[in-house]
Order: C-alpha cells, then structure tokens, then sequence
C-alpha cells in the first residue's frame, strides 16, 4: 500500500476545501447581480437624428448617455450599443427609475425664449458644468449658473427688458419642440413644460444667473445635473424596457438561492448513497464545480440572473452526468471481473470522449443562444457556457485524479462493493467464470417497447394540436405567446394584503389602461400581473405606476416590447433554432455518422414539439425564456443521445466481420441501451432533481421556465432511448448495401500475383 497516495488524496481534498472557506466572502461579495436579483431597469432606446441634424457616431451618444447615468450614481451601469441607431441601457439596483428614464432619454436642450416663442440664447452662453443647487432668501431651491458669455447675456437681457410688460420674460427651457411647444399654451397650465418664465427688468450686467421656480430640491438637482451633462445630439425613443424592484428582485434571489442549494445538495446525497466511494469524490468535485463558476463568472465581471442561476442547477446536473458516465462505464469493467486498478483506467478512457462529445453539442447550442438572445437568455447561454467549459476542465479531472489517488495506493484492491457493485455479481476470472451480471435491463426488449413511448408522444402532439387549433379558432392564438412575441405592456403588481381582481382591473380602466389578463397569484393571492395589448408610452406609465404603488404601498414592475421588437424577436427566436440544430448536426455527422446526426436531430425535434404542445395543452407563456428551455434541451438531449451511439458504435465495431441483417442490427440496439439505460435513467433524475426544487422553491418569476426546462429534460431523456436509437436501427435495416465495385480483368501479359497461404492472407 502507497500511503503517498493517500496523503496526496488528503491534502487535494483539504486544500479544496480551504480555499472555498478563505474565498467564499469575497466571491460573494464580488457576485454582480442582475435586475431581476436586485432590482433596477433595462431599457432599449431607437436613436434618431434631431430634425435637421446629421446622425453622429453611436459611440459619442453611448459617451453622452454614460454621462447621465454618472449624475445618477449607478455602480457598473451596462450601455451597449446595438447596430446602427440602438443603444440598451441596463441599470442594476437603481432606486428611482422614473428619475433615471427622464435623465438618461432627456436631450437635455437648454434654451432661453421670449413670450412668441423666439429663441434668444441656448447653453453656450453657460460656462461647461458649473451649474449648482442654490436657495433663495426664503430657503427655496434655485439653479446657479456660471455664464461664459457675460457679454452676450447683458445685451440679451436687455432687450428683453426694453419689451412691454407682459412681454418682458425671459422663459427657460429644456427640450423645447418647435412642432408642439408653446408659451402661450403652457402659461396658464397646472405644471408647464417650461422650466421657468423671469420677469427682467434691465440688463443683467453678472458674472452668473439663476433659474427659480417651484422647484423641489430634488427637482433642483436634477435640473443641475443635466444641464452639466450637456444635451444629446440625438433623440432617444423607448421601444423596449423593463423595470424589476428592489424588493421582488431581492424576495427571488434569496427564494432561488435556497431553492439551488437544496437542489445540489440532494444530488450530492444521491450521488454518496448510489456510488459509495466514487459518490463522495464526486461531492467533493461538486463543491469545486459551483465554487469555480462562481469565481470564473465573478472574473469574466458577467451578471447573475435568475435563469442563469437555473442555467448553474442544471449545468451541476449535466457535470454530475459526467462522473455518472465514469462511474458506470467502471462498474461495467468491475462486473466483467477486471480489477480494480484495470477497470478504474478502461472506465475513464472509454467514458471521456463521450463527455467530450456531449460536452460540446451542449456548448454550441449555448454559444449560439449567446450570440442572438437578449437580456436573460444571453444570462442563461453566459452560465452554460461556463458551466460546460468547467465540466470537461474540472469535474473529469479532479474526479480522476482523486480516485487515481486511491486506486494507486493499492487500498481499493479487495474493496469492489465500495464502488456501489455487489461481490456476489463479479465473476472469479481465476476460475474462468465469464461476466454473467449485465443490469436491471438485460432482458429488456427496448426496441420492440419503443412504440409505447412513440405512440405516447403522439397523442400528446395531437392533442396539443387540437388545443392550438380550437385556441386559434377562438381567436386566442394558438400560443399564449407572451409580450416578448406580441408586444404590450406587462404589470407586475404587489401588496401585503389579498389582491383583488375586479378592484385592480377598475382602478386601471379609471387610469386609461384596457387589461387583456389580469392574473392574481403568489401566497395569499398578494401578487398580480396585468397584461395590456398596447405598449403603454412612459408618461402614462408612470401615472398608472404612482397611483398604484399609493393603493398597494410597493413599487410595481413593468416590462414594455414595442412591436418592432416583438417581430425581431419572433424572428430570432427561429433562427436560433435552427441553427442550433445545423451546428448539432455538423458535428455529430463529422464525430459519428450522418444517420447517428439524422437520428438525433429528429429526437431534437420531437423535444422542441413536446415542449411547444405542453404549452399550448396548459396555457403556458411562450416568451424568449422559453426559447432558452429549447436550445438548452437541444444541449442536453444530444448529450444523451451522444452516449447511446457511443455504445451502438462500440457494438458495430465489435461486429464489423459479422454480416449485419435486421436481427444484428436490433441486438445492436438493445444491447446498446441496456448498458446506457442505468446511466440515462440516473442522470436525467440528477438533472432534473434540483429543477424540481426551483420549481417547488424558486421563484414566481422562473416557474414557467422551469416547468418547461422540467417537460423538456424528460422528454429529451426518453427520445434519446425510444426515438434516435430506434430511427437509427430503422435507416440501418431499410439502408440498401453497396454495391460491389467490378474489377477489371487483368490483361494477360501481366503478372499474376503468387498466392501463399498464411502471407497474403489479411
């Protein structure tokens, strides 16, 4: 016995362990959340020239918006650029959001006018960011202002006071639209447009000025602020935004946090019951994966969002289905009499390249939801990404390398039963006895049960059809596509006490606002959302979000999607799909075949369907979260299916001198998927384990993501066995053989080749 080894063992473990406990505060700390975890809003603006204006660089309107979000304060504001003439502005934790909205979108033109409307002096007159918050001798709030131009501010001041009474105002203003504005409009209303409108009575011969009105010192300040930040070269349009509180955002953090932890939790319980030995060393290589993604992410300066922690209790689920592919594959080499030694090395050699195989359809279906998705689907394809990366770098490494450990001390020789497999079903090899334990499901007939479960997922197809049609010839869409895809206005209301519908749907008629659905839920019915079919304009909505929060006493969500942005999303969503399942089929034609590549993208189809008919079966939204369920289904489903034309390839190569007919071809088959149907049966329940806590303990706002992402891991879990397998045995009986090639007749002058037995025979 090495007990070298087992002091390596020891001090790995250990010194994972330490580092997690030094580094778990500052990697919390350092844990940057997004507005769905802390509140905030996100909104996408369409930039437009000002009338008469040249469209300037998008970067110096990006530096111009940047400014603005600098006098709110923000800490590590998100301003992206998006083509042409799109900037998203994403702002975690802010705490005023209708403030923000005026500042950011407000083109902040300040001009001095007469009573007729004529311009007199814009902001140049002013000295660049020296306006301040001052008080009057009464205590009230004034603007300071600095001029750079004293000259022309006395000579204009002072014709304005040469003008008869009545006549004799200077009126201040901010954004002033030459189509719509008006100071004979605005004088007599309740709160005018215009900043303020001074009676001048000579030349101001200053080195400052000031602007007074009904300000509140937070009105001051706002007014200072933007006129430091300057004006924007542009206007700024809203065609999509949305707005998480603090409160909601921060009750779903702690809410999935708890939920994921339990998840992972049970998985390592699982995995120590099941396996023994090989389940505590992949405990411990849990720990790491969540620790490292964790640290990685914090590193990468990426945000934590709600589906990307779902995408994080689902990539824990799929790297447990990497040791669980280890493990299996040794417990094969154990119950074929291997040693322990033997069937450690035959286990991880044979069982890597299908984590590798798996790992990386998983990736490409994530890089390709990163590279068009949005908002949270980008958070959840950032998270799996990482998480399949750490996988195959981490979870096959520091799983090997600690069993290695154990394995090579020689301590593990006579201790079979530690690796979760009964002495009584190991062969003696000594005595010639031949493997005679092959599994729960040897004498399963996989193949001829696979009508079952085909037949099942057509009547669920088919009702879920009739379900589209009846709700399409209701004129309730065939979906209950969510604004994402139709555009409107979603309310997200809260309260402390019970919500009542009819109360709530009244209220929002007195407002203006006609509700498509209200629907009334959460504990004790204290949460409501309100969808509107029109994309409600940010004045109104403001209105609408004050006269609630005073009724419910909480800040209430709203999420706006302007129909050019429903389409392009529609749009993408499509695309996504589609390449995802030509960049799946890529690789599997080139790993494998072109019928293993056909076979699995019919599965793929079939999951995508599945989930797509639940959806319409119970009503559920169809948003771009939902579009995530799919390509990550696409990911896992794959992977599944990878580990079954493994094993089918092993058998056709065991096989490659026998004449393969029908019957050769459905053994193939079902030996294939008696060996992998422990191993899907157990990762799929892994996978899906903590999914079933998020739903069960998560949050409101990823229950319909997590019941799909739930529909979708079953279903991929069953089409991998009933459906690609099968399709695959169906192309290889019906696939005509090739051809013999014709050899032409040698001439006669030519040689003939000396025939000696036992040389030329190969």
């Amino acid at each position: 016995m090495k007990k070298s080894r087992f002091i390596v063992f020891g001090i790995t473990v250990v010194t994972i362990f330490a580092i997690i406990a030094a580094s778990f505060g500052s990697v919390k700390d350092g844990m940057k959340l997004g507005l769905d975890l802390q509140g905030g809003f996100e909104i996408l603006y369409e930039v437009s020239p000002l009338e008469g204006k040249n469209m300037p660089d998008m970067s110096a309107v990006a530096e111009s918006v940047n400014k603005r979000v600098d006098v709110l304060g923000v800490n590590e504001p998100e301003i992206t650029v998006e083509g042409n003439n799109r900037i998203r502005v994403q702002l975690a934790g802010v705490k005023n959001a209708d403030q923000a909205r005026r500042v950011i979108s407000s083109t902040a033109n300040l001009t001095f006018r007469d009573v007729n409307d004529n311009l007199l002096m814009d902001a140049s007159v002013l000295k660049e960011g020296s306006a301040s918050v001052g008080y009057d001798e009464y205590g009230n709030p004034l603007v300071n202002l600095k001029l750079a131009d004293q000259k022309k501010f006395y000579e204009v001041t002072k014709e304005v006071a040469s003008k008869s009474e009545g006549e004799n105002l200077m009126v201040a203003w901010l954004d002033f639209d030459e189509k719509t504005d008006s100071y004979a409009k605005e004088a007599n209303a309740e709160n005018p447009k215009f900043i303020s409108a001074a009676r001048v009575q000579e030349g101001i011969n200053s080195t400052s000025a000031q602007i007074s009105g009904n300000f509140t010192k937070e009105e001051a300040k706002e007014l200072s602020d933007l006129i430091n930040s300057g004006s924007l070269p542009v206007k700024m349009t809203e065609i999509y935004s949305d707005s998480v509180t603090a409160d909601y955002g921060t009750d779903a953090f702690s809410v999935t946090m708890f939920a994921g932890a339990v998840g992972i939790g049970l998985i390592m319980l699982f995995m120590i019951l099941y396996y023994r030995l090989p389940g505590v060393i992949s405990a411990v290589t849990i720990a790491a994966y969540v620790f490292v993604v964790f640290v990685l992410y914090n590193l990468m300066g990426a945000v934590f969002t709600l589906s990307g922690i779902a995408a994080l209790v689902l990539g824990v689920g799929m790297a447990v289905d990497s040791n669980i592919l280890t493990f299996e594959r040794i417990r094969d080499a154990l119950y074929s009499g291997r040693s322990v030694r033997t069937a450690f090395y035959e286990g991880s050699s044979k069982s890597f390249i299908t984590i590798f195989d798996a790992q990386v359809t998983t990736f490409i279906s994530a890089l390709i939801l990163f590279e068009f998705g949005k908002g949270s689907v980008k958070g959840f394809a950032t998270m799996l990404m990482v998480s399949t990366i750490t996988t195959l770098l981490l979870i096959v490494f520091i799983a090997k390398f600690l069993l290695k450990q154990l394995v090579e001390s020689g301590w593990l020789d006579d201790k079979r039963s530690w690796f979760g497999v009964k002495e009584s079903n190991i062969p003696d090899v000594s005595k010639g006895q031949e493997r005679f334990y092959f599994g729960r499901f040897k004498s399963f007939d996989f193949v001829g049960k696979a009508k079952y479960f085909i037949f099942t997922s057509l009547a669920v197809l088919v009702i879920g059809a009739g379900c589209m049609t009846f709700n399409g010839v209701k004129g309730n869409g065939i979906f209950n596509f969510g604004i994402d895809f139709t555009s409107g206005t979603k309310i997200t209301v809260q309260s402390d006490t019970p919500i009542d519908k009819s109360t709530l749907n009244n209220q929002l008629k007195d407002l203006g606002i006609q509700a498509n659905s209200i629907k009334i839920n959460g504990e004790n019915n204290q949460n409501a959302t309100v969808f509107v079919k029109d994309a409600i304009k940010t004045e109104k909505m403001d209105t609408v979000k004050a006269e609630l929060k005073k009724t419910y006493k909480h800040d209430v969500n709203e999420n706006t999607v302007t129909p050019v942005i429903g389409k392009e999303l529609v749009q993408n969503a499509v695309l996504i799909s589609i390449l995802a399942w030509i960049g799946v089929m890529i690789y599997i034609s080139v790993r494998f075949k072109w019928d293993y590549a056909l076979s699995g993208i019919v599965a793929l189809v079939h999951d995508v369907f599945i989930i797509l008919a639940f959806c319409a079966i119970f009503r559920l939204e169809v948003n771009t979260e939902i579009i995530a369920v799919m390509l990550a289904i696409i990911g896992y489903s794959i992977n599944n299916s990878i580990v079954v034309f493994d094993r089918i390839r092993d058998q056709v190569k065991e096989r490659r001198h026998e004449t393969l007919n029908a019957v050769t071809y459905r053994e193939i088959v079902n030996v294939a998927l008696q060996n992998t149907a422990t191993r899907s049966i157990l990762s799929t329940f892994t996978t899906v384990l903590p999914v079933i806590c998020l739903l069960g303990f998560g949050s409101n706002a990823i229950f319909t993501f997590c019941l799909a992402l739930c529909i979708g891991l079953l279903a991929g879990a069953g089409s991998s066995l009933f459906i690609a397998a099968q399709l695959w045995y169906q192309i290889r009986v019906h696939e005509k053989p090739k051809k013999a090639k014709k050899h032409k007749p040698r001439k006669k002058e030519e040689k003939e080749e000396m025939i000696v037995p036992g040389l030329n025979d190969f």
